[in-house]
């Protein structure tokens, strides 16, 4: 049963971090700073009010576009915007408690992580260090995973796809495997225990090969160098990972 006001609160609180974590997925590539000083349109520079800085309202009412230059407000905020507010209302909403809160940071981290690799293939340590911390901390009220499991999955999710990146980078003579692709993983391991591992693995792994052949299917040119972002597909796979763990069907029991 969803908890209605749980949910709406976890809607909005959702929201509001999509509205940060959008402008950070943005500008943090770029080096542009995100938490210093006042927001400001890209396109005219203009600093934005509080009536410009609602999530989701304030583009819908704006048509997407800056109400004094015109600029096109990246449609990236509002699709973040809207999967936080998501992932919250549904975290709260099912479980209106600390796990719950555990679930909302979870995934909008997942989510952020996701769209920085898709696009830029890149997985900052301020992002998956932070979030290891969180699962052996919070994650403790999300999952029923022991201490010992976390500490077991965080240490063999890494060492794993560390022994891949060095393998590879010694057979190949350059990079294959991102060192951030190992620390995310590791992170998922602190949430879910090593016993989630393989199933999170094998199913990023098979997401990874269908992105791959669908490429192929529509004429991109694929070859030994193409570039697949494996820490979208971890984060991707980490939601049925933890279902599977929850109806006790063996993942991470």
């Amino acid at each position: 049963m969803i908890h209605i006001f749980p949910a709406l609160l976890g809607g909005i609180a959702g929201a509001i971090a999509g509205s940060f974590l959008a402008t950070l997925i943005l500008r943090w590539p770029q080096g542009r700073g995100v938490a210093r000083g006042r927001s400001a349109c890209d396109g005219c520079g203009r600093v934005l009010g509080a009536v410009d800085l609602i999530p989701l309202v304030s583009a819908l009412a704006q048509r997407g576009r800056c109400r004094t230059c015109g600029a096109a407000i990246d449609p990236l905020h509002g699709r973040i915007e809207a999967g936080c507010a998501i992932v919250g209302a549904l975290a709260l909403g099912f479980a209106p408690d600390l796990g719950g809160i555990g679930w909302a940071l979870l995934g909008w981290l997942l989510l952020t992580l996701a769209v920085l690799d898709k696009r830029h293939l890149w997985l900052p340590d301020a992002l998956t260090l932070p979030l290891a911390f969180l699962g052996f901390t919070i994650g403790l009220w999300s999952t029923d995973a022991g201490m010992g499991d976390r500490v077991i999955g965080a240490a063999v999710g890494y060492l794993a796809l560390l022994c891949v990146a060095l393998g590879y980078r010694r057979l190949r003579g350059r990079e294959g495997l991102g060192l951030g692709d190992a620390k995310l993983l590791g992170a998922l391991g602190a949430w879910f225990g090593w016993q989630a591992l393989p199933f999170i693995l094998l199913l990023a792994a098979s997401l990874g090969l269908l992105a791959v052949l669908a490429a192929m299917a529509v004429g991109r040119a694929v070859d030994a160098r193409t570039q697949v972002p494996l820490g979208t597909f971890l984060a991707v796979a980490a939601v049925p990972g933890w279902w599977l763990s929850v109806l006790g069907t063996g993942v991470g029991a």
